[in-house]
């Protein structure tokens, strides 16, 4: 699977030990494919910000043990705080899903309560920096739609300046797998009266606001 794949591309942030438990763990149980399928597989260790810190360490850690690796730009700093608080307890077997929650997360390790504090803290670092509307005006209007409408599937609206414009293009590309992975609005297959994906109008959007 390509969470276990994730784990072989850092060898030095993960111990030989981890890589093997999380290999075996996720080839026995047959939770692992539905639980590879909670995030896509387009984003890798050596993408992570600050690879060799303790907090980009402790989220590759904990996170690939259940699931591929999350971007912290995934969310906003607002967001992240809860979204942790949330996973902490899954990992230590508990959850809505009962006895079957405990099964799954058997032989999972849950992070201590410093090292929830460094995983937040990195992940509130390197989160998304949401588009200021007064600043962007024409996000929102007809010609940011195309825009608008592909990114607040996932996330808070990007700031354009987050990268250039010559970056942005492979970024848009990823993003699109991740929408094709997670069955958002792709546009394969034109449907009238449905929003499109429009990749060209949305990589000019951003190349007009990017950072120079």
């Amino acid at each position: 699977m390509r969470l276990l794949a994730l784990l072989l591309l850092a060898p030095a942030l993960v111990s030989a030990d981890e890589v093997a438990d999380a290999k075996r763990r996720w080839a026995e149980s047959p939770h692992g494919p539905m639980l590879e399928r909670i995030l896509p597989p387009t984003f890798e260790a050596r993408q992570l910000p600050e690879p060799g810190s303790p907090g980009a360490r402790l989220v590759l850690q904990y996170c690939v043990q259940c699931h591929n690796l999350p971007n912290p730009a995934m969310h906003h700093a607002a967001k992240w705080p809860g979204i942790v608080e949330r996973m902490v307890p899954r990992m230590q077997g508990k959850g809505n899903m009962g006895t079957l929650m405990f099964d799954m997360m058997a032989g999972v390790k849950a992070p201590s309560p410093g090292e929830v504090k460094l995983i937040v803290g990195y992940l509130r670092r390197y989160a998304q920096k949401p588009l200021d509307p007064k600043k962007y005006p024409e996000a929102f209007t007809p010609a940011g739609e195309p825009f608008r409408l592909a990114c607040n599937q996932c996330h808070t609206l990007p700031d354009p300046q987050r990268h250039t414009a010559a970056e942005w293009p492979a970024v848009v590309a990823r993003m699109q797998e991740n929408m094709e992975w997670m069955n958002r609005v792709v546009g394969t297959q034109p449907i009238p009266g449905e929003p499109q994906l429009r990749i060209e109008a949305i990589n000019a959007f951003l190349a007009k606001y990017a950072r120079r």
